[in-house]
């Protein structure tokens, strides 16, 4: 709705808009007598008395400020009457067109004012809009970042289980290659055998004994005979061995089977040492509890074992002691690996499971094998606790759920 401009011109009609009319047409009855009208500048009555205007008439044009806005007619009263009764009118007019003025004035204000809102109104709905749509584009940015995150922390602990990986790979290659070593050093020995035996055969076969016993001397076969079974003996424990290697490494390294399946923590930490035993020169003590079983990833749980305890070989710098021990408290199971190493110095202690943290040299590590074990814990419902003192050694408590309680990783 438009407002109207309250410095325009108004007609008679409008300044009487706002005057009761009852009591005006008393006032100028009162004044004028029962014969009397109001009109405007074109002529058109706008208040009239009941008998209207009849005769000669006394016309008195009406003034709004210094505008004529319409004219009092009147009969049968004297010019003195009518004048009076016109001056009261026009300062009727006058407190008329104020109010009008100020009314129009107010409105024009409210329309301007309101105007103003919806203007207001319109750019904050578009503001909502636009926010709406970066907000909607942010969340769908952070979500891209989450997953380039979550892809590369999934790299990075792949990394680092390959890292563990080509670790055990270098002391399993020299664990296998030892018995390997002495079984084809053995198999070469029984061919050799085999060819120093072939003529001697021949001979008897022939019926030469004469030439199949100096073959027999010459070819020292009693001493052949005497180590044959040997050979057999060492080569079948070398491939025992071996044998053993492997069922060890299978235990451990299913690193693509997440399955969750009933695990003894015992087995596990014998499977683990097995595996690592090549890379430790150092002496081990056991303390190992029976043990529910708990339902877990056993790759993981295998993956966890070996970075602490490759962590407790790293802290000693030649002989050293690293002590084992399992028990059942309440309904947790609590694993201790302690060694005598170095130790962790107090301010390093905070963050020693913080990720690419490590206190090793540059390229000694990516400081990544604590965390992954961490997180591990923590996936199975579990935690670590850390005591170290600097220059005394360090203490790994591993608390994890028993199968009641155990949480799907």
């Amino acid at each position: 709705m438009k407002a109207p401009q309250f410095d325009r011109d108004l007609t008679l009609a409008e300044l009487l808009r706002g005057v009761s009319g009852t009591r005006l047409d008393a006032a100028l009855s009162k004044l004028l007598g029962a014969q009397w009208q109001l009109a405007d500048l074109d002529g058109k009555a706008v208040r009239t008395s009941l008998s209207g205007v009849c005769g000669a008439a006394i016309s008195i044009p009406l003034h709004c400020d210094i505008d004529v806005v319409g004219k009092l007619l009147a009969s049968d009263v004297p010019g003195e009457a009518a004048a009076a009764a016109a001056a009261w009118l026009e300062l009727v007019l006058a407190g008329a067109y104020r109010y009008q003025m100020a009314a129009d004035l107010h409105i024009e204000a409210v329309n301007s004012d309101f105007e103003a809102l919806q203007k207001k109104h319109a750019a904050l709905q578009e503001s909502e809009t636009r926010y709406r749509e970066l907000s909607a584009q942010l969340e769908q940015r952070v979500k891209q970042q989450v997953d380039v995150i979550e892809r590369a922390q999934r790299q990075l602990y792949q990394s680092e289980k390959l890292a563990s990986v080509g670790s055990l790979a270098a002391g399993m290659a020299h664990e296998i290659n030892n018995p390997i070593g002495f079984i084809r050093s053995n198999l070469a020995s029984a061919l050799e055998y085999v060819n120093k035996m072939q003529p001697i055969l021949s001979a008897y076969r022939i019926g030469d004994i004469n030439s199949a016993t100096q073959l027999w001397k010459n070819a020292d076969l009693d001493f052949v005979l005497q180590d044959f079974p040997g050979l057999l003996t060492e080569s079948v424990a070398g491939a025992d061995r071996v044998a053993r290697i492997v069922a060890n490494l299978k235990k451990y390294a299913s690193l693509d089977c997440a399955m969750l399946t009933p695990m003894d923590i015992n087995d596990a930490l014998r499977a683990v040492v097995d595996i690592a035993a090549p890379q430790l020169p150092i002496a081990l003590a056991f303390d190992l509890q029976p043990l529910p079983a708990i339902v877990c990833d056993q790759s993981r749980i295998n993956q966890m074992l070996l970075s602490i305890l490759q962590n407790a070989v790293q802290a000693i710098q030649g002989e050293g002691l690293i002590h084992i021990a399992t028990s059942l408290v309440g309904n947790q199971i609590q694993i201790v690996i302690a060694d005598n190493g170095c130790g962790i110095a107090a301010d390093l202690l905070t963050r020693i499971f913080d990720p690419f943290f490590t206190t090793r040299e540059i390229g000694k590590g990516m400081g990544l094998g604590l965390t992954v074990a961490c997180d591990i814990a923590v996936s199975h419902g579990g935690r670590i606790d850390v005591d170290s003192t600097q220059g005394v050694g360090s203490t790994f408590t591993v608390y994890l759920p028993t199968i009641q309680d155990a949480q799907t990783p």
